[in-house]
């Protein structure tokens, strides 16, 4: 039996694995989602997003490629100043997909954000997977001159649902630039998050993580 608001599978859940790579530039982000083989061999372009830094109202929006011609979804901040009030992310016409936010209490040991479909269906909490190096990029951002060097530390996300099955889990690889492994298992029923929403929240675990 389907739970409210999992509904079966569709063309936006039948992605089950992707990468994020990310293109750094002087005033923004450049982040490319690609379809990823059973060994995360990135291949076709999925979407293709810019994110300017120190944005005062943080939005995103996800093109086809490259030449940002076609839109294809994106996320929002809901308030100008209280970032904690959530985003919400909407496909090309406006019509909503789905919501994420940051629990900035949670956060003070543990980096903990929450997500849900548009539909109304059961949350689900992510967490950083390693409470030590959750802990130790904390010391690392609290030291003077240290905390302005970028964070040597690997951080990793899963995000679970009422059952504590994984639904979405991001993976950092070791390397120059930020790559980062998206899964998103298929629940008993055949149900799996919407890619759009798994990607707008992968994208935003770089882009807004000290937020």
């Amino acid at each position: 039996m389907t739970e409210p608001g999992m509904t079966q599978p569709n063309a936006f859940h039948d992605l089950d694995r992707f990468v994020v790579r990310q293109k750094l530039t002087v005033m923004v982000n450049r982040y490319e989602i690609l379809r990823a083989d059973e060994s995360f061999n990135p291949g076709e372009l999925l979407a293709f997003a810019e994110q300017k830094r120190m944005a005062f109202k943080e939005q995103v929006t996800f093109f086809t490629d490259a030449a940002k011609q076609n839109p294809l979804f994106g996320f929002k901040a809901r308030k100008r100043i209280d970032l904690g009030s959530g985003y919400d992310v909407t496909d090309a016409a406006g019509a909503p997909v789905g919501w994420f936010k940051k629990e900035f209490g949670a956060s003070l040991l543990n980096s903990t954000w929450r997500l849900a479909e548009a539909q109304g269906g059961p949350e689900f909490v992510g967490k950083e997977r390693n409470q030590k190096v959750a802990i130790a990029r904390r010391v690392w951002d609290m030291v003077p001159i240290v905390g302005e060097i970028p964070v040597p530390f690997l951080f990793h996300f899963d995000f679970v649902g009422p059952d504590g099955g994984v639904v979405l889990s991001s993976t950092k690889k070791a390397g120059i630039k930020d790559v980062y492994r998206v899964e998103t298992p298929a629940a008993s029923n055949g149900w799996r998050l919407d890619w759009r929403l798994a990607a707008s929240m992968a994208v935003a675990l770089d882009a807004l993580q000290s937020r």
